[in-house]
């Protein structure tokens, strides 16, 4: 792994690996912090997976565009690739959280495979909100990532706006994640409960 590596978010610098929840309360406010953090992943050469509503692909490509990213480039070299939630998280019309936990890791595993020396994650987490079967595991799935993610050299960022979910459910993401960006400024986040602690309360909630 890259230890020595950082990467920068806002006025931010933070060393690999992280795992943050972003907070935001629009999708301006992410597009302004996080298509530089982008930019910065293109120009090092880092892999980048990106998660997305498939209402929002065609803009999120043109952002990226726009910033200064050469979108047939970067796919054509395996550097970039974009999928919508139906590609990912709600493959089938549902979450399955072990299924979506394997294909982070191979995504993690494939970039590290390919020499990428970081592979960044930009996911955005609306598709919970839907109404699917499992998306409820959310808070679940957001714990148990946290079993492998500290073994790769991987910057992950799971967006989440604030209008949308509930404050029981920003509290328990915001309890998922060692590093949280808030108001723009990513920070180390006194709430993270790790993996196996968060996971063994978790099982004795009242269903």
């Amino acid at each position: 792994m890259d230890a020595g590596r950082s990467v920068t978010i806002g006025q931010s610098e933070f060393r690999c690996p992280c795992h943050a929840c972003a907070f935001f309360h629009s999708r301006e406010e992410e597009y302004e912090l996080l298509l530089p953090f982008a930019k910065e992943g293109y120009q090092s050469g880092d892999r980048m997976f990106q998660v997305v509503d498939k209402e929002h692909r065609d803009e999120r490509r043109r952002r990226l565009s726009t910033s200064g990213i050469d979108l047939e480039k970067a796919e054509s070299a395996g550097q970039l690739e974009i999928r919508a939630w139906e590609e990912a998280y709600l493959k089938g019309n549902r979450f399955d959280q072990q299924a979506m936990l394997e294909l982070v890791e191979s995504v993690l595993r494939e970039g590290r495979s390919k020499g990428f020396p970081v592979t960044q994650i930009w996911a955005n987490m609306e598709w919970a909100l839907e109404d699917f079967p499992g998306v409820h595991d959310i808070v679940e799935y957001e714990a148990r990532a946290n079993k492998f993610l500290p073994q790769y050299p991987a910057f992950v960022v799971c967006t989440y706006d604030l209008n949308k979910f509930s404050a029981p459910v920003v509290m328990d993401i915001m309890r998922t994640h060692p590093q949280v960006i808030i108001g723009g400024v990513l920070q180390e986040n006194p709430f993270y409960v790790p993996p196996d602690e968060f996971l063994g309360e978790l099982s004795r909630r009242p269903m």
